[in-house]
């Protein structure tokens, strides 16, 4: 499922990706100088940019093992998944539930080196990992069907993916397309940027990914909520990431709102 071409001859360092700004912001080291040059740009621009991307990262662990533990879910379709960071999503619903299957996404050649990291799970459970585009979602589950079984329940991770999709581009389609091949009782989990919080900030960030060429998009509460239509959100709803259920995980209060917003949304 991972290809055979060496993944780092493919690897184009003179523009940034998404994946690697976001490790770089979470202070990984899976990153080059033209993605840490835009990342050091939009921290100047919008100062609390990396604790944007940390309390993402701990709302896709939250968020997680509420589905494991409320649905019973033990498959699980991550698209974007980005560069490895401890703990991955394979880890956290593994150590709940160790027969979990996973299945991850993700277009960027540099994930795809560091795939044998997210593969390493549970002997009872089974990890994969899928070079694709997310804007090729029949693709994806035709691959993912030979780990995850679609006539039962699964759980769609579209986390901190959507902003980089704008509408024009598919990313309703994409959703559509997902969602409607999954089995009632899935899940969709979801983040994505929005400008209600801080528009000024927000907007300059979206200028400065847009100078670098990467397509950057804020949506409304009201947007957001448009991705999860037709499904049954879990409590508290659509909210700040830094409002999602933070003490039930026993974690303390953010400095604030955090320009994302996310929500788990169950079909029926």
């Amino acid at each position: 499922m991972t290809g055979t071409e060496p993944a780092v001859s493919r690897i184009d360092t003179s523009r940034p990706h998404p994946a690697r700004v976001y490790d770089w912001f979470l202070g990984g080291k899976d990153n080059y100088p033209v993605d840490e040059e835009l990342g050091r740009r939009i921290a100047g621009l919008q100062g609390d940019a990396p604790r944007h991307a940390r309390a993402n990262r701990r709302f896709m662990e939250r968020a997680t093992r509420a589905v494991v533990r409320e649905t019973g879910i033990r498959q699980f379709l991550d698209i974007g998944s980005g560069i490895p960071t401890e703990p991955n999503l394979h880890q956290i619903a593994q150590s709940v539930v160790p027969d979990a299957r996973v299945v991850y996404v993700d277009n960027d050649p540099i994930v795809l080196a560091h795939a044998a990291a997210l593969l390493r799970g549970t002997p009872e459970g089974v990890t994969e990992y899928v070079q694709a585009d997310a804007r090729e979602p029949e693709r994806i589950l035709e691959q993912a069907a030979s780990v995850l079984d679609f006539d039962r329940p699964v759980a769609l991770s579209l986390i901190a993916l959507l902003h980089f999709i704008a509408d024009d581009d598919g990313a309703h389609r994409l959703v559509d397309t997902l969602v409607g091949a999954l089995a009632p009782g899935s899940c969709l989990v979801l983040s994505a940027m929005t400008a209600d919080f801080d528009p000024e900030n927000v907007r300059r960030g979206i200028e400065a990914y847009t100078a670098s060429g990467v397509t950057l998009v804020a949506r409304s509460h009201a947007e957001v909520g448009r991705l999860f239509k037709g499904l049954d959100l879990l409590e508290p709803g659509i909210v700040s990431l830094s409002d999602w259920r933070l003490s039930a995980e026993g974690e303390s209060g953010d400095e604030g709102p955090v320009s994302l917003y996310g929500g788990v949304g169950v079909k029926s």
